[in-house]
């Protein structure tokens, strides 16, 4: 029996970046179904809640992002550009934001096409690993949506063609993602409990063997 999971997901959070590749492996080698769910950074929808207190927090995700990937031998470097404008000194977050409605829509795109989780993977790698600058340029995308079978061009035209319905899905996500009890990303939900953070896999691993989890 094919088992069903959501993945709350955000294309600016680096520890959804850590977390993409693994649950995607996961449901290649599992017979496992995990649907990817993008939602808007906390950057868009509440700014307040991360940028405008204690100005430790956002040193400290970047530290333990840093720390995180090393542990786990996965290469990492903060995104040249950021997915979301904004001054870091004043931590004022810019009205324009031509990346992160990019991204998402282009994510809720992809997920309308049942490869949501392999678009996201193959995305972040590009924004986060540090291997490109400038991955909103050139071929980048177009490259990692190929990757994972779609056709970036296609994908983009829906985001521009379709943005109220596709941002009425990603609020639709960030429902779901409230009444499943948690807030932060990445957050798998599987049978209505939560497990959140990218170090959570195991255990999330661990639930779904007890439901009959088995391998492909």
């Amino acid at each position: 029996m094919t088992l069903t999971a959501d993945l709350f997901f955000s294309f600016r959070s680096p520890y959804s970046y850590l977390a993409a590749a693994r649950y995607r492996a996961m449901a290649e080698e599992y017979d496992l179904d995990i649907t990817l769910r993008t939602v808007w950074p906390i950057a868009i929808r509440d700014p307040d809640l991360l940028f405008s207190g204690n100005p430790n927090v956002p040193r400290y995700i970047l530290m333990d992002s840093m720390r995180s990937a090393q542990q786990l031998g996965i290469p990492f470097r903060w995104p040249r550009p950021d997915p979301i404008v904004q001054n870091l000194a004043t931590r004022e977050i810019a009205k324009d934001q031509p990346h992160i409605y990019r991204l998402c829509r282009t994510g809720q795109a992809a997920t309308r096409r049942g490869k949501g989780l392999a678009f996201a993977d193959e995305v972040t790698r590009v924004i986060f690993s540090g291997a490109v600058d400038d991955w909103h340029e050139g071929d980048h995308l177009s490259e990692a949506a190929s990757r994972a079978g779609l056709n970036f061009a296609e994908l983009e035209a829906e985001a521009q063609n379709d943005a109220e319905a596709l941002d009425a899905q990603i609020a639709e996500n960030q429902a779901a993602l409230d009444a499943a009890g948690h807030w932060g990303v990445p957050t798998l939900v599987f049978e209505n409990e939560p497990f959140f953070g990218q170090d959570r896999i195991e255990t999330a691993r661990w639930r779904m063997e007890q439901k009959g989890l088995l391998k492909r």
